[in-house]
């Protein structure tokens, strides 16, 4: 067992908190009555996974998404509130790591969707502090043919947009939301670059930028990093842990 804020402190330290200018807090967001033994992990603290941790008599719920984000209302009214009571009657704690999580060189969400895809010399970029990440395919490749194995690795159909028929070797990509950094990612000179979500804009820049955009959904992308640090604690100070898929096609 380990208390909640012992097992934050280390995180935040793992984590390198401190480097990143976030959206929401990181670290501890409810504090739970008791010692953490038993650890779930999951995407987003919904209502689906709070109940489904639980279910399983969870001291704790990690995640990539948590609560209080920069605009959203911060009176624990409506959903929030329900999603509040639920873990307080609980007396779980929660716990949340957004963008720390997602650059970290080891659980980030980044390095693991690289690996999972299989590119070689995978390394952060200096866009949006290490955030963006780039490298090789293995074999170079048609963007149609770099999309189906995107789509049957992380098991969520892709969106392709842009210079669609050009051939494929150098890539950047940056999970969750991160289509905001194409421009930035085409400058690297990389022929695609992958992140999560399709906005209205970004076809446009992708055909102005010369390069592919691959749209491969926020949540699809973003699953390896929590479920990564959930055993790496797990592991290090002997807790139970269970990672808890809660299907999002956003």
């Amino acid at each position: 067992m380990i208390d909640p804020r012992a097992l934050v402190a280390y995180c935040d330290d793992f984590l390198a908190v401190t480097q990143f200018h976030d959206y929401a807090p990181n670290g501890l967001q409810v504090e739970g009555e008791r010692s953490i033994q038993r650890l779930v992990s999951g995407v987003t603290a919904c209502a689906a996974l709070l109940e489904a941790a639980l279910a399983r008599e969870a001291d704790a719920i990690l995640v990539h998404h948590g609560w209080f984000w920069k605009h959203d209302n911060p009176c624990l009214i409506g959903i929030h509130g329900r999603r509040a009571r639920t873990l307080l009657n609980a007396g779980a704690s929660l716990i949340a790591y957004h963008l720390p999580l997602d650059a970290h060189p080891e659980v980030g969400n980044n390095a693991l969707l690289g690996q999972r895809l299989g590119f070689v010399a995978r390394e952060p970029t200096a866009i949006a502090n290490g955030l963006v990440w780039a490298g090789r395919l293995a074999q170079p490749c048609s963007a149609v043919v770099l999309a189906e194995q995107v789509t049957q690795t992380l098991r969520r159909q892709v969106t392709l947009v842009g210079h669609t028929q050009r051939l494929i070797e150098r890539v950047a990509w940056c999970s969750g939301g991160g289509q905001g950094h194409l421009e930035a990612a085409a400058a690297l000179g990389v022929d695609a670059f992958i992140s999560g979500e399709l906005s209205e804009q970004t076809t446009h820049q992708a055909r102005e930028c010369g390069l592919c955009y691959l749209a491969a959904g926020h949540h699809a992308t973003e699953c390896d990093g929590v479920q990564a640090l959930g055993t790496h604690l797990a592991a290090r100070f002997g807790l139970w842990h269970e990672f808890i898929e809660i299907d999002n096609p956003a």
